[in-house]
């Protein structure tokens, strides 16, 4: 499986050392493999060995997996092969109708989730005539993913083999190691590397990016470095953008721990390769973030040493830290430094500039700071935008924050995030600020954007008028009548709250086939 990874991007190569390993070597794939080399062979120029492949799969009883067959299905929709993917499907639904073995995994699975691991599961489970193979057991895995039902995925792993003879393999430990990767079942994660390792097997790259993203999604970062260590000695080094990537994840956590970086740092050294820039970023930024600011210096002097100049990224990670750690003046100072080294400022650095002073409730020096940024010639983007409204909003200048959003709006044409528009909308609308929450849903129409009707909806049922429900009707559509929808739901919610004179007198304002729509007709006669 390694190999074939390393050759996924040439097919023809790819195909030879598969054909290779079969035919010369007596190597019977599973279904790993298989759907590896489905994913190979889904090419324009591979359609004979993608569909001879599938059938073998067939064939020797193998079940196309559904993460693989979404992959293939959309990479053929993407290449427009559109006949390839309607057979593809096809395919795909005769075998899960065919395929027996779906139905029995559904019942175990139903068996485990719902009873206690026991005597009396146990013994259900060896009533039911289970006919194991590796496919099998990876299905039943793929159902007990995520919370609530790992620790049973192991202890049915460990049932198998004790009660049928079964004997695991790389497949089954690499699949069973997908599912524990939770805080509930870290020790069971790790009892199966030992076990694992014990059996003589290696824990594949797919499996450990997988494993890895998740132990640094839920902040599992002890265990993340202790994979990458294990990774690093094993035959499946991980790249150098996977040393990255997790220094990255250590380093914004919010207070980062040093030893968990020198230990990744060390782990890469000791692999043979020496220091990339992102290395240094990734030990810079974790000192930065914990205010160890003459530490995170030296490192600067050893990265210029090694031939790397600080850039944007560089900079931006000590005016971070600083801003952390209060040292505004600092922080503003080190943009100056950066003009004078000739590493002018970016977008970037201005907005961790002015977030931090955000972050720090210094509205106005924030403002400042944007004001020195547009005299230098830079122009607000959506992020920047999303900092200082967020700002604005955390001391409750939420009139302040949308006087800012129209000026850059209407003067330089700036598109703001949906997520900002919404935010700001309710909170004028909380504040009773209906014409300005007006203005920026029309606005969002103007952008493109689906409309937001939800909080003028319930704002307007209870503190509107009739008026204000037109004009909102209105604002909804540029240029046709909304939704019957629409109508229904602003006629709705005024019943809701008791309103039915201002429900009857918008009514009247709407034109005829809205009037004698049958829903709408219907609500006001279930209302008399």
């Amino acid at each position: 499986m390694y190999v074939l990874k390393k050759l996924s991007k040439d097919p023809n190569k790819a195909s030879s050392f598969f054909k290779w390993a079969v035919e010369k070597n007596g190597f019977q794939p599973s279904s790993s493999i298989y759907s590896l080399m489905l994913r190979i062979y889904a090419d324009k120029d591979f359609l004979k060995e993608f569909w001879v492949t599938i059938k073998e799969m067939r064939d020797k009883g193998y079940y196309v997996d559904e993460e693989t067959y979404k992959t293939i299905f959309t990479g053929f929709r993407g290449l427009k092969m559109e006949n390839e993917a309607t057979a593809l499907r096809h395919f795909y639904e005769r075998l899960l109708k065919d395929n027996a073995m779906e139905d029995k995994v559904r019942e175990v699975v139903d068996v485990i989730k719902v009873g206690e691991w026991g005597e009396e599961l146990e013994g259900k489970l060896g009533s039911m005539k289970i006919i194991v193979s590796d496919n099998f057991v990876l299905r039943v895995f793929k159902e007990l993913r995520g919370k609530g039902y790992p620790v049973k995925a192991f202890r049915f792993f460990k049932w198998v083999e004790e009660s049928s003879g079964y004997d695991h393999n790389s497949v089954t430990y690499n699949g069973i190691l997908r599912v524990l990767c939770w805080e509930e079942s870290i020790d069971e994660f790790w009892s199966v590397m030992e076990m694992m390792k014990y059996a003589g097997f290696e824990l594949d790259l797919d499996t450990y990016i997988k494993v890895t993203r998740q132990f640094q999604k839920i902040k599992l970062l002890g265990d993340a470095v202790k994979l990458y260590e294990h990774m690093m000695d094993s035959s499946f080094k991980p790249s150098v953008n996977e040393c990255n990537l997790l220094l990255r994840t250590i380093a914004t956590y919010h207070n980062p721990d040093l030893d968990l970086v020198y230990r990744v740092v060390n782990k890469f050294e000791a692999g043979g390769h020496s220091f990339s820039k992102h290395i240094y970023d990734g030990i810079h930024r974790c000192l930065t973030s914990l205010g160890k600011f003459d530490e995170a210096e030296e490192i600067v002097e050893k990265m210029k040493n090694a031939g790397y100049e600080p850039d944007n990224i560089t900079y931006s990670q000590l005016v971070f830290g600083l801003c952390k750690a209060k040292k505004f003046d600092e922080a503003s100072k080190v943009l100056d430094v950066m003009e004078e080294h000739g590493c002018t400022p970016d977008i970037k650095t201005w907005t961790i500039l002015i977030k931090g002073h955000c972050a720090a409730s210094e509205m106005d020096k924030a403002l400042l700071c944007f004001a020195k940024m547009v005299e230098k010639g830079f122009d607000a983007d959506a992020d920047l935008l999303d900092v200082l409204i967020n700002g604005f909003l955390s001391e409750s200048r939420t009139v302040g924050a949308y006087k800012l959003l129209i000026e850059l709006v209407t003067k330089v044409r700036l598109r703001p995030w949906q997520s900002t528009y919404k935010n700001l909308i309710q909170k004028l609308l909380g504040e009773r600020k209906l014409e300005e929450a007006m203005e920026l849903l029309r606005l969002m129409k103007k952008q493109n954007y689906p409309p937001f009707p939800e909080p003028f909806v319930q704002y307007i049922s209870r503190f509107g008028s009739v008026e204000d429900a037109w004009e909102f009707l209105t604002a909804l559509s540029v240029k046709e009548y909304p939704t019957i929808s629409a109508y229904q739901h602003v006629f709705k919610s005024f019943f809701d709250e008791g309103r039915h004179s201002e429900a009857k007198d918008l009514l009247f304002k709407c034109p005829h086939h809205i009037r004698k729509h049958p829903a709408v007709c219907s609500l006001f006669g279930s209302a008399n």
